[in-house]
């Protein structure tokens, strides 16, 4: 599995558009000079930004905006950094509205890092 990196674009089946990661779990670690995802990024608004609009949430004449709500990061690397695993392009992490976020590419890199647990 690809390691997954600062910037590694993220789509949720229940949002409108596209949106990147930001990496703040960690500060040393990094491929092509982008910091590597952590299981503890995962604070909306900060490492996860809203995608657009909610399907989940419709209202007339649309959806009412994303307020990402994720939840717990499931299939991880068995690597960690400072004691936190790392995510890689099997990663993902459900939203507690209902929608389920995965990753649309790694951020640029084609770095390969350990099974996934």
């Amino acid at each position: 599995m690809n390691t997954i990196t600062d910037t590694a674009k993220m789509k949720c089946t229940a949002g409108t558009i596209e949106n990147s990661l930001v990496v703040t779990s960690q500060t040393h670690d990094s491929v092509n000079g982008k910091l590597q995802a952590t299981e503890e990024d995962k604070q909306a608004n900060v490492n996860i930004m809203p995608f657009g609009q909610c399907k989940l949430k419709p209202t007339t004449g649309g959806y009412l905006p994303c307020m990402p709500a994720p939840t717990k990061w499931e299939n991880t690397s068995f690597s960690t950094i400072d004691g936190k695993k790392e995510l890689n392009s099997a990663s993902c992490i459900q939203c507690a509205v209902g929608g389920k976020i995965t990753f649309t590419d790694t951020g640029g890199n084609d770095f390969v890092s350990s099974e996934v647990e």
